[in-house]
């Protein structure tokens, strides 16, 4: 199957089908997880980050469930958070050594990064800890998945298309004011806040490519790509505030100074393309954007229970 709502079909079973198929995907990636936390636990927090996507999409049509999912799975991500932010900063360390080869040559940066190899080391080795975490999250998906059978959400053309009309454009509602928030203030918090509404637009289109307005390809590479910046972004706000701090120092001043000058030039680097790519990406007021949008569901949708889905008759 797939991660797209098929217009053909009534909304709850679409949703409900997409929602077990991310949910059971979770589940096993954490089974793998007692073997290999480090692939496992980043391949199951992006199946989480898929299916709360989903949920958020059709709020308005159960908000209180909804909303009580939406907690359950958010907390499941941050508790198995730790291993691939560990991750991420080795790679962060790796990307500016590769951004910035005549300042780091000569393995200027491997004292720091021996330490987060080293970090990352200690938090996928802590037995226990790490083993009780993932069993939780096995537990909580577990409860997870039955309690999706309780969805119900509209079905009727008019009502469906709403539903997911007003998801899609809170959405864009919410990338466009953390991109004002992002040019005006420039917290770390702003970006980070731009880059899960873009990251929930891009699965929103992922799951109404059927339905959305065309073109949906180009559209879907230029969010990706922002997506792809946006969290290296990210990374680096993590590398640097971990740098400030001197409850876990990452080294001495003379190992640190370099990556603290190389983190900065990168961080106004990445601001600057991140604002670019979002502010030509989110150029369409929602409202717009969310009419066109609407005028297409509404016509699929109506389109598809006239049609029967594949397989019968």
């Amino acid at each position: 199957m797939s991660y797209r709502i098929d217009p053909r079909l009534p909304l709850t079973a679409e949703v409900q089908r997409i929602a077990t198929e991310e949910i059971d995907g979770a589940l096993r990636h954490l089974a793998a997880a007692q073997d290999n936390p480090d692939k496992a636990l980043h391949q199951c927090r992006k199946r989480l980050k898929s299916l709360r996507a989903l949920l958020r999409l059709v709020r308005s049509g159960d908000e209180s469930f909804v909303r009580a999912e939406n907690a359950r799975y958010r907390e499941v991500s941050a508790r198995l958070a730790g291993p691939r932010e560990a991750a991420a900063l080795i790679e962060t360390v790796d990307r500016l050594a590769d951004a910035f080869p005549d300042e780091t040559a000569g393995g200027a940066l491997a004292p720091v990064r021996e330490k987060l190899v080293a970090r990352r080391s200690f938090i996928l080795n802590d037995g226990e800890g790490l083993a009780g975490a993932i069993d939780a999250a096995a537990a909580t998906c577990r409860a997870g998945l039955r309690q999706i059978e309780k969805l119900a959400l509209p079905d009727q053309p008019e009502s469906a298309a709403d539903v997911l009309t007003d998801g899609a454009r809170k959405t864009m509602r919410r990338a466009r004011k953390s991109l004002q928030e992002a040019e005006t203030r420039g917290e770390p918090e702003d970006f980070h806040d731009l880059r899960k509404a873009v990251k929930a637009h891009s699965l929103h289109l992922s799951l109404l490519k059927k339905l959305w307005p065309s073109p949906v390809r180009e559209k879907r590479k230029a969010v990706d790509a922002l997506g792809e910046q946006l969290g290296d972004l990210h990374d680096i706000f993590v590398l640097g505030a971990l740098l400030q701090d001197e409850a876990r120092p990452l080294g001495g001043r003379a190992e640190t100074r370099l990556l603290a000058r190389l983190v900065k030039r990168s961080e106004r680097k990445l601001k600057k393309a991140c604002l670019a790519g979002a502010s030509e990406l989110f150029s369409d007021s929602p409202k717009r954007s969310a009419k066109k949008l609407a005028r297409k569901v509404r016509h699929d949708l109506a389109e598809g229970t006239q049609q029967p889905a594949e397989g019968t008759s």
